[in-house]
């Protein structure tokens, strides 16, 4: 079927007029395009039917969506003025006649709130007509706006944010330094509802037996899960990215180097759905969110900081440590420093016939473990997982895991025999982070996943998932510490210059301590594998009673610089061995996140649409040495109509980098301009700017300074 409309179709002595303009608005689809016609389920639209030669004595529309429709499957609906539907049940196609002449007719159609959403083939018949004419499509999507949609939003601020609103902000970095980064969601981009629903097309299930998956696209469980499937390539399908989390990317794009949903999409569809190189959680996440929000179904992206990866699901998580801290690869569970994905928002009367489980439904689109013989996760409801509900569907144990698993040390001696150094139950799940709404803040959601760590209710909850998940002993945990260590900074950490730290170690024995301390840094990729040690030391401490001791750190750049990797962190670590009774053990760890160089962006101009504006891009070398292979690039949806970028070879020291670039709003709105900053040392610093577009009867000066 053909995704072009006229607002005007006609076939011999029939013209309809779709009226996409007006409908397209009242439906909030005119940010997409006003050329065809996309409506939201469960809300009216108009038509007007002219007819040439006798007089109209009765209409019957009908609509179908995919191959073989069927009125059984619910692709398929005749209705029309000789057998009237009830317009208020909202339950099935009708249409109701507002105005009638003899050649002309004004109709009202309803589409039904659970509808099949995508494109549909529209098809007239009159009194006049032998039979019926295909005289147009129109595109359905799920309706936020309607209280009978499964995917109802009952606020407008949050529907503007979670559906409408294009921009958007991605969180990284760890616990204690959270970075946030600008995402260009772009889901009105003219061209992006119809690789979403080739997306659909392309998906196993539709392959298989599309009669069924255009049935089922009335669902948005069923329509989540297919998504999320699709992000990933992994099943050998045609999904829409690679992921890749090895210090590699011969062949693609560093995943750090996406700011843009719109410009993956683009690629996979233009290179015959081949998936697109690469990716990593929070590419995948965004991406997804594209295109929940795309269909009208609401969405925001999460991330978790330190989040377990629980691969045998008995929501332990076991780390192992060498006698230096270096984590030996002895198990498949992991804690990463953070990881991304998205929330859905969808009514669950699978799960339960109140509505206990509606509502915000973890879904992540990154290929983790399989579900179903499928790389998808989720809907898994965010409440269920509060409570420890981990035996209904979808995926609950796993992501239960990420964010309120107990967490157990162990330490590998020489000869292969280990000790268990420390359990901790609320290292796990950390600043849950979203964008708030209609701010650029962050809002810390960590109370929607779990109870306050450590208090009666989380633990509570913890029984009760294991409770329902497996049947599992509780392990003893070993005896408090009698040391105590923790690292600090000294000082802001720079990417470029030495990083300073020190070790403070106290002790509550009424004895002098004597220990060992063997120190190490390594680079760690976010997911928590160690990419390489840049740091060791080994020294004896005495300890005295009531005491601190503090040991300076310090780790040279010269040693960090070159092995630092995109979005890895350094982690010190430090193993204290008592000499006189080698059985305690003391570990203490650092996750350090060295800042990148600031990149500078101003826009200038009338922020009018269709208004001339100029953005600048500027990036200095802070570095006494050259940088090799730069480039800066600028996008943003309803600003940009594509990616600007420049390349330079070598950047000297002190020396400035420029993109300037003049662009007309071609969408008024909240937008948001993303640049971003790449070279061989300093890997994809990204800025942003926010800019309101306003329609072109509005004249007023603006200055925007990037943050």
């Amino acid at each position: 079927m053909s995704m072009k409309n006229s607002n005007n179709t006609q076939q011999g002595f029939m013209k309809l007029d779709l009226q996409c303009k007006k409908n397209n608005t009242e439906h909030r689809t005119h940010e997409i395009t006003t050329e065809r016609l996309i409506v939201r389920r469960g809300k009216p639209f108009r038509l007007t039917l002219s007819v040439e030669g006798p007089h109209i004595d009765f209409i019957e529309l009908t609509v179908e969506t995919g191959p073989d429709a069927s009125e059984e499957k619910g692709t398929r609906s005749s209705f029309g003025t000789k057998h009237p539907q009830d317009n208020n049940s909202g339950k099935s196609w009708s249409l109701q006649v507002l105005d009638i002449t003899p050649s002309t007719a004004t109709l009202s159609v309803l589409c039904p709130s659970n509808a099949s959403i995508g494109l549909y083939s529209l098809f007239v018949k009159t009194g006049s007509s032998e039979a019926a004419a295909r005289v147009g499509t129109l595109t359905v999507l799920f309706n936020p706006w309607c209280d009978d949609d499964w995917v109802f939003l009952a606020n407008e601020a949050e529907r503007q944010e979670y559906v409408m609103n294009e921009q958007g902000i991605v969180y990284k970095g760890v616990n204690e330094y959270i970075k946030s980064e600008a995402w260009d969601f772009g889901q009105f981009e003219d061209d992006i509802l119809d690789i979403c629903l080739k997306l659909l097309d392309l998906n196993p299930k539709c392959l298989k037996n599309p009669q069924e998956d255009y049935s089922a696209r009335c669902n948005p469980i069923y329509i989540s899960r297919v998504i999320s499937a699709m992000i990933n390539s992994d099943d050998d399908d045609k999904g829409v990215i690679v992921g890749r989390w090895e210090n590699t990317f011969i062949g693609g794009i560093e995943p750090n180097h996406w700011t843009s949903s719109v410009d993956i999409l683009r690629r996979w569809m233009k290179y015959d759905c081949h998936p697109v190189k690469f990716g990593q959680c929070w590419v995948f996440a965004a991406v997804m969110c594209t295109v929940l929000r795309c269909l009208g179904i609401p969405c925001r992206v999460i991330t978790n900081y330190q989040s377990a990866h629980d691969t045998d699901l008995n929501l332990i998580i076991d780390e192992y440590y060498g006698d230096y801290g270096v984590t030996p690869k002895q198990s498949h569970d992991t804690v990463w420093n953070y990881h991304v994905w998205v929330e859905g928002w969808m009514r669950r009367p699978d799960l339960t016939e109140d509505s206990f489980y509606d509502g915000w439904q973890v879904l992540d689109p990154t290929p983790q473990e399989k579900s179903t013989d499928v790389y998808c996760c989720g809907p898994a409801p965010v409440t269920a997982i509060r409570e420890g509900h981990t035996d209904i569907k979808y995926d609950l144990r796993f992501v239960f895991g990420e964010v309120n698993a107990d967490k157990v040390s162990w330490l590998v001696m020489a000869n292969g025999s280990k000790k268990r150094i420390q359990s901790n139950t609320r290292e796990v799940g950390q600043s849950i982070s979203t964008k708030a709404v209609g701010s650029n803040k962050r809002q810390d959601i960590t109370e929607n996943y779990k109870h306050t760590e450590g208090s009666e209710k989380e633990r509570v909850a913890y029984e009760e998932a294991v409770k329902r998940a497996i049947d599992m002993m509780n392990i003893e945990a070993p005896p408090p510490p009698k040391v105590e260590m923790k690292i600090s900074l000294d000082g802001k950490p720079l990417n470029g210059v030495d990083i300073q730290a020190h070790l403070t170690l106290t002790t509550d024995s009424p004895k002098t301590q004597e220990l060992t301390l063997k120190m190490n840094a390594q680079i760690m990729r976010y997911t928590n594998s160690p990419a390489g040690g840049v740091w060791t030391d080994t020294r004896d401490v005495q300890l005295q009673p009531k005491k601190e001791q503090v040991i300076p750190i310090l780790i040279p750049f010269a040693t960090y610089g070159p092995k630092l990797l995109n979005n890895n962190c350094i982690k010190v670590s430090v193993i204290a061995t008592d000499k006189k009774d080698s059985k305690d053990v003391y570990l203490v760890e650092k996750d350090i996140v060295p800042h990148s160089p600031q990149l500078h962006l101003i826009t200038s101009g009338t922020p009018l649409l269709n208004g001339e504006m100029t953005a600048e891009v500027t990036f200095e070398n802070p570095l006494s040495t050259s940088l090799k292979n730069c480039c800066i690039t600028l996008t943003g949806s309803g600003l940009l109509r594509q990616t600007e970028e420049i390349k330079i070879a070598e950047l000297g020291a002190g020396q400035k980098a420029t993109l300037k670039v003049k662009f007309r709003p071609n969408r008024a709105g909240p937008k948001k301009l993303v640049a971003c900053f790449d070279s061989s040392t300093f890997k994809d610093i990204i800025n942003s700017v926010d800019v309101n577009v306003r329609p072109s009867s509005i004249r007023l000066g603006y200055l925007a300074y990037g943050k």
